[in-house]
């Protein structure tokens, strides 16, 4: 799937640089706090659990499930219109409990992707610097 290839862009801000920096190495981390041990995503400053601002950045094997997904139906814009429709999924990790991550599906029709449906992380680069982690079926 070619979804937003040469178009994709990230806009890294004080939160979520430090994720974007290890996708950009093909590492999938996610913060976990160092007060209780939560793991938190999107990155945020404190522990929404705890309230500790001590955190470290853990690698995820990548193996998930489904968890949600929806599907587009309707092109956001004009450059996706010839992949509509396509799943979108949010994606639990068991390595990172609480973690969801929202994300696509590859290779696969959106009338395949189930609730619990195992995946494995692939890495994409849509665009040149854009490594973003995506999924594909196991």
């Amino acid at each position: 799937m070619a979804l937003l290839e040469g178009l994709a862009s990230i806009h890294p801000d004080i939160h979520t640089r430090e994720y974007w920096e290890y996708c950009g190495k093909k590492e999938l981390r996610f913060q976990k706090c160092g007060g209780c041990g939560a793991f938190r995503f999107p990155p945020l400053t404190g522990c929404r659990e705890c309230g500790s601002t001590d955190v470290s950045w853990v690698a995820v094997a990548g193996r998930g499930r489904v968890f949600s997904y929806t599907v587009v139906h309707h092109p956001a814009i004009p450059e996706v219109r010839e992949h509509v429709p396509y799943p979108v999924v949010v994606v639990e990790f068991d390595d990172a409990p609480g973690v969801r991550l929202i994300s696509n599906v590859l290779d696969i029709s959106y009338d395949e992707v189930e609730i619990g449906m195992e995946l494995d992380l692939v890495w994409d680069e849509p665009s040149p610097g854009v490594v973003l982690p995506r999924f594909k079926k196991v």
